[in-house]
């Protein structure tokens, strides 16, 4: 299994408008963030999780030809607010959304042209799919099990697939969910900056749950322009964790 990250960004991104912090201004690639995607491939399957709105850009940069189905966390706009770019791998598919109920009625509300029955030419071809937190579902080959994780008091998901687990806009993770993710070789997880936040980790928490989790390897994603330089952040971390970055590719 491969993994790139699309965006490792919040819901802003990095730079951030109006903003002229050392982050923002910085020259290094790796501080450019677009906000939160990941792709994931084998050798049968290509899952997007999140659609966000830099999600054209995002796919244009990482050379995604296919795509066979999209996994939502949330209905967050940063999240979701690129569906509508589905259009292009919609020309000889339906693309499947997997969701839980209440962001499918959001979906629905948001892009109602791409359910009616009188769509127009190049609309979106897509199907919603509930899913629910615990109940495995299967994507090509690839067998998925929706987390629970809280986004404050928001209930949203994580996904666990085989040896890599992805979660974001984390604050809190019941007991009973946290057992579940415990023995998985590759984390990926929000750290959204250094001050404390109510409904997202910030590094220290996230550094925390990385060492509770204890994997091979952590990745850090949703980062804010107040997350730090990239550079300088990552030195600061144990070895084995680090901020993941736009265009990052990893096995798994």
């Amino acid at each position: 299994m491969k993994l790139t990250f699309l965006g490792t960004g919040t819901s802003i991104g990095v730079p951030e408008m109006r903003c002229h912090c050392p982050t923002c201004m910085s020259q290094d690639p790796h501080d450019r963030r677009l906000r939160s995607s990941a792709w994931i491939q084998t050798a049968k399957t290509s899952l997007i999780i999140d659609c966000g709105p830099d999600f054209r850009q995002q796919t244009l940069r990482a050379g995604v030809d296919e795509i066979d189905a999209v996994i939502l966390t949330h209905e967050h706009y940063d999240h979701v607010g690129g569906l509508d770019d589905l259009r292009p791998y919609c020309t000889d598919r339906v693309i499947p959304i997997y969701a839980e109920r209440n962001v499918i009625e959001d979906i629905m509300q948001r892009i109602p042209y791409c359910f009616g029955k009188d769509k127009k030419p190049r609309t979106p071809t897509m199907e919603l799919h509930e899913i629910s937190p615990g109940v495995t579902f299967r994507v090509g080959d690839i067998d998925i099990l929706p987390l629970r994780v809280m986004h404050g008091s928001i209930p949203i998901l994580g996904f666990r697939m085989g040896d890599l687990t992805y979660i974001t806009d984390m604050k809190s993770m019941d007991e009973s969910q946290i057992r579940l993710v415990e023995g998985t070789g590759t984390l990926v997880v929000n750290a959204l900056h250094t001050k404390e936040h109510p409904t997202h980790q910030n590094v220290r928490q996230a550094v925390l749950f990385a060492e509770r989790i204890g994997a091979r390897e952590t990745y850090f994603i949703h980062m804010s322009h107040r997350a730090g330089l990239h550079a300088v952040m990552n030195g600061k971390f144990p070895p084995h964790v680090r901020f993941a970055y736009d265009g990052l590719s990893i096995n798994i």
